[in-house]
């Protein structure tokens, strides 16, 4: 089963910029993988998916502002985030793209705070 391991969250000012990554304990390269948002008293939403190919796709409310990316070498998928709002505050997770895989475990996730 592979693991996964987020990291990069923190409290930020609106207009900053983040850069999660998302480690995998093995291989993802074949995957279609996805980062997922969770804001408090919400339900989960999927904000990014990045293809094998390398093809991406992005929710609107982030489009021009998010962008995914994923270095197979280091067995790592990003969301860099610029521009943040308040509204982008939530705990990030990363996993598979879960219309394409069954999901692997999920991980701690990262929490992005924007509060000025």
């Amino acid at each position: 089963q592979v693991q996964l391991a987020e990291s990069g969250g923190g409290l930020v000012r609106p207009g900053d910029s983040l850069r999660l990554s998302c480690l995998a304990s093995s291989d993802v390269s074949n995957y279609h993988m996805a980062w997922f948002r969770r804001p408090s008293g919400k339900l989960r939403e999927v904000i990014a998916t990045i293809q094998p190919t390398g093809r991406t796709w992005v929710k609107d409310s982030v489009k021009g502002r998010f962008t995914i990316s994923r270095d197979n070498d280091k067995k790592t998928v990003f969301l860099q985030m610029n521009s943040l709002k308040p509204e982008d505050t939530a705990v990030y997770h990363c996993n598979t793209d879960l219309s394409r895989h069954p999901a692997f475990a999920w991980g701690q996730g990262a929490q992005v705070t924007v509060d000025s």
